[in-house]
């Protein structure tokens, strides 16, 4: 059976997150442990993943932008292309123990990865409205198989081996190999999703192409966008605080650094392994709904680290982590990718990733403090806590946050 552009394009963009999975599983296992291992300081844990973070959230904004005028795949190879760079640099750094390089290598690595995970907002756009959560969710479903590469590649590799720079540098250098496959894959998207997107620009309920440039404030004051953009952002930011200490959260528990990969692909298959289910459920539910449900299930599994901390423990519950970002990250997505115009959703979705990315990289270095200070219990207490409070403000909230003000503004503006 043939498929069309837009079920072809979504396979190839699927193909291209499964290579991307790779690099951000060593990325997360051994971002903070590289850095401390390199510099032999120790009160640094959360700078790593924070340096990740934080690069990505640069990035993406500018990116973001970028994509709205010449189109998404050129923006998503050149991720690609830092993701082949980046984990070159951070090699190079521990062959030479130089800390500066390590930084430099991370902070490449997390601005390729915010780039090429704008492939979500180009799989949702391709489809119609209706099936947009359908559509962003095979996407996502391709890093699930990605999952494999943690017990199956890199958890050998580092079973029963001390972790001296040298040790580390080897496999960062051919995590590269995983961006060059999805750079090749990604010449493969044609047409761009933007112009693909451009079919459903007419249909009732989109909104129209902008005559003049839209402000990112004037994009924030339409109904929805605000309640959407606080679900995403708060997914993305408690999960990726979390993911990103749990590999120094596992060793503080004395488990291996190849029992981390376990508990790394446990939460990759929560984040991914359901997706296809879950874009359904999205529609059928409700967005705003799934956004609130998603971050109560992100509450609950991070509580429990409390009191799991054995391995099969610790994996329930980063796959719990996963599963509930999964199911508000689609939800608040495609809601935002729905209230914006094809020339409007790079910089909408790139304005969500900066602050998610900002957000995380703030939840991992306070998180890093507190577990350097109280240790595993007050970290989950932390990660709860910022899980659960947004979602209580968006029940509350009848119009979500925002509404009211969109309301205040849509009646001045109504008056002659």
């Amino acid at each position: 059976m043939r498929l069309s552009p837009a079920s072809k394009n979504a396979v190839l963009l699927a193909a291209g997150l499964v290579c991307l999975s790779g690099m951000i599983q060593l990325a997360v296992a051994l971002g903070t442990v590289t850095l401390v291992a390199v510099t032999g300081i120790e009160g640094i844990l959360g700078l790593g993943p924070a340096i990740f973070l934080l690069a990505g959230a640069a990035a993406v904004s500018p990116a973001g932008r970028i994509s709205d005028r010449v189109g998404r795949m050129p923006v998503i190879r050149t991720g690609f292309a830092l993701g082949i760079v980046g984990p070159a640099v951070t090699a190079l750094g521990c062959w030479s123990t130089s800390g500066e390089l390590v930084v430099l290598g991370l902070g490449i690595c997390g601005a390729a990865q915010t780039i090429v995970l704008l492939s979500r907002a180009a799989a949702a756009e391709m489809f119609a409205p209706a099936h947009r959560a359908r559509g962003m969710s095979f996407v996502l479903f391709g890093a699930v198989s990605g999952a494999v590469w943690g017990p199956l590649v890199f958890g050998p590799l580092f079973a029963d081996r001390a972790l001296a720079p040298a040790d580390l540098a080897l496999p960062w250098l051919l995590t590269s190999l995983f961006a060059i496959g999805g750079l090749l894959i990604s010449f493969g998207v044609r047409p761009d999703p933007q112009e693909l997107s451009r079919a459903f620009a007419n249909e009732a309920g989109a909104p129209p192409e902008p005559t003049a440039p839209v402000s990112v404030r004037e994009l924030l004051r339409r109904p929805g966008v605000g309640y959407a953009m606080l679900a995403a952002v708060t997914s993305f930011a408690v999960m990726a605080g979390v993911m990103n200490l749990a590999g120094y959260v596992a060793v503080g528990h004395h488990h291996s650094h190849g029992d981390i990969f376990t508990v790394i692909s446990a939460h990759i298959v929560g984040m991914y392994g359901l997706v296809l289910i879950v874009g359904d459920l999205v529609e059928r539910m409700g967005r705003r709904r799934a956004m609130t449900a998603g971050l109560l299930i992100m509450a609950v599994s991070n509580l429990s680290l409390v009191w799991l901390g054995g391995i099969a423990g610790m994996s329930l519950s980063m796959f719990g982590l996963g599963l509930g970002w999964n199911i508000s990250y689609v939800a608040a997505t495609t809601e935002l990718v729905s209230l914006a115009a094809p020339s409007e959703r790079g910089r909408l979705v790139g304005l969500s990733d900066r602050l998610s990315s900002f957000s995380g990289a703030s939840l991992a270095l306070s998180g890093g403090v507190v577990y350097s200070m109280g240790g595993a219990t007050p970290l989950a207490i932390l990660a709860a806590l910022t899980a659960a409070l947004p979602a209580v403000c968006i029940i509350l909230l009848p119009s979500g946050v925002g509404g009211h003000l969109v309301r205040r503004f849509s009646v001045k503006a109504s008056k002659p």
